[in-house]
């Protein structure tokens, strides 16, 4: 059985790649081995799409599916979205790390420190009924 993509967002996507001004004639696209979880036909076909654009010099390479159309419709939509994140400036997963960064530097209130002691606390305590009893003999 062949999955197929919904011709909505196939539609959607040849719109998005026309808006970015993404062409056809700019994409290099190879076709790689496939690996990982999904028995033995997952590793003898080439299934893995690689793409890179020509003028960007960007390249993604994806194997999401085990289907080879469905690996090069998901490739063309993840290189029109980092096609995007570069016009507008800002690259998403830059913005994700330093955002993950400054959550782990600031500062937790007393209350969150209180709480999370209180479940630590908490948490000990049940593992501490897990422990054997100790008997005479054994002391």
């Amino acid at each position: 059985m062949s999955e197929t993509i919904r011709p909505e967002k196939r539609q959607a996507l040849l719109t998005l790649m026309k808006q970015l001004g993404v062409r056809e004639e700019d994409l290099v696209e190879k076709f790689i081995l496939g690996g990982g979880p999904g028995g033995q036909k997952i590793n003898k076909a080439s299934t893995c799409v690689q793409l890179r654009h020509i003028p960007s010099g960007l390249e993604v390479k994806v194997q999401q599916s085990r289907f080879r159309e469905m690996n090069r419709f998901f490739a063309r939509r993840l290189l029109c979205e980092k096609l995007a994140a570069r016009q507008q400036g800002v690259a998403l997963e830059r913005l994700a790390e330093a955002a993950r960064i400054r959550r782990q530097k600031q500062r937790r209130s007393r209350r969150q420190k209180a709480r999370l002691l209180e479940v630590k606390h908490h948490r000990a305590a049940i593992k501490a009924g897990r422990r054997s009893i100790a008997t005479d003999a054994e002391e």
